[in-house]
């Protein structure tokens, strides 16, 4: 939550408003300085001298708000309000920003409605309710409150992926589709839009869709390792490791130091029994510090040893030794294995 941190200075023609313009211009003074104590005392001052009501409430308020008194900031915006008759925008934001800091949301979400009926294009103000509504739990609040910012400015990219999330909150994939396509339209540069879409269409578990929003996004990227595994992964949940591995196999072509494909590699590849390629896989990952390769190795083991072919065991649990020397558990397998002989 960002408050309004200007400081106002309305001015008076008597010989009095003049000393309270001086007193004014020297508390601003101190505040710019970080002087915020004195800051106050001049306000006040100020306003006895007959200085503006709203301009120094709100100028207290702001300093009580950069010492982190928030209770006293909220106090002193409340009397900016008061003042003003409800109609000053700047201190009804920013007391709601100070009830958000305060963790009293009900309040915050009051507040920043009265400033919204006064200033109904402050997208920002739009934003700050809908993060707040959702501190509530409400999702429906976040959302309308977010459609709110989305009208006034669709071509901020945050928004986009704002509103596609509080859709999404509610189970709304279609609506939140949508959402994304359209940013992607005024944005196609953005092709972090089509990979979000593909996370989307898989979060909804329409891998078909999701596949075909990664390989659009592939079709602009095609040597992005990060979207390649993105797209492999949902082929896997899809139930298509053959095709998944494939995938994998170009990754690690492109980045053979990418050890977490190589892990994924030997997984899919151990669970489909072709062995050796998951041997390499492990034995890839391995080389390049990647210590989940241990348990592919002995998952290979413990089914070797199960079919009674121990020797193969053994020269298994060697391959990760060469690379894990201090592992513990490798050693206390194989002299387990080397004791049954």
């Amino acid at each position: 939550m960002k408050p309004f941190f200007l400081v106002l200075l309305f001015v008076m023609s008597s010989f009095a408003a003049q000393s309270s313009f001086d007193l004014m211009e020297r508390a601003n003074a101190l505040y710019r300085d970080g002087k915020f104590k004195q800051a106050i005392m001049l306000y006040h001052k100020a306003q006895d001298r007959g200085a503006d009501p709203v301009a120094v409430s709100f100028n207290v308020a702001n300093s009580y708000y950069q010492m982190g008194k928030f209770p006293e900031a909220a106090a002193a915006y409340r009397k900016a309000v008061d003042f003003s008759e409800g109609n000053f925008a700047p201190a009804l934001f920013n007391m709601a920003s100070v009830y958000f800091r305060l963790r009293q949301y009900p309040e915050c979400i009051a507040v920043y409605h009265r400033a919204l009926k006064l200033d109904p294009n402050n997208i920002s103000g739009w934003l700050y309710l809908g993060e707040a509504y959702s501190k509530t739990g409400d999702k429906v609040g976040a959302l309308r409150a977010i459609e709110n910012a989305y009208g006034l400015d669709k071509n901020d990219i945050s928004i986009v992926y704002q509103l596609s999330e509080a859709n999404i909150a509610l189970n709304d994939f279609d609506r939140a589709v949508t959402v994304i396509r359209e940013g992607y339209t005024l944005h196609p540069e953005e092709t972090d839009f089509l990979v979000y879409l593909g996370d989307v269409h898989r979060l909804n578990k329409n891998y078909d869709e999701s596949a075909n929003a990664y390989r659009e996004a592939l079709s602009i990227k095609n040597d992005d390792v990060q979207i390649m595994y993105k797209l492999a992964d949902v082929l896997a949940e899809d139930k298509k490791p053959y095709i998944a591995m494939e995938i994998l196999n170009n990754i690690l072509q492109i980045k053979p130091d990418f050890s977490d494909a190589a892990i994924f590699m030997g997984n899919l590849a151990y669970d489909a029994k072709f062995y050796d390629r998951a041997e390499s896989a492990y034995e890839l990952a391995a080389k390049n510090g990647n210590s989940e390769a241990v348990f592919g190795f002995k998952n290979m083991a413990y089914d070797a040893h199960a079919q009674k072919r121990d020797d193969e065991a053994v020269r298994l649990l060697n391959v990760a030794l060469k690379y894990y020397p201090n592992d513990g558990s490798l050693q206390a397998d194989l002299l387990e294995l080397q004791s049954e002989k």
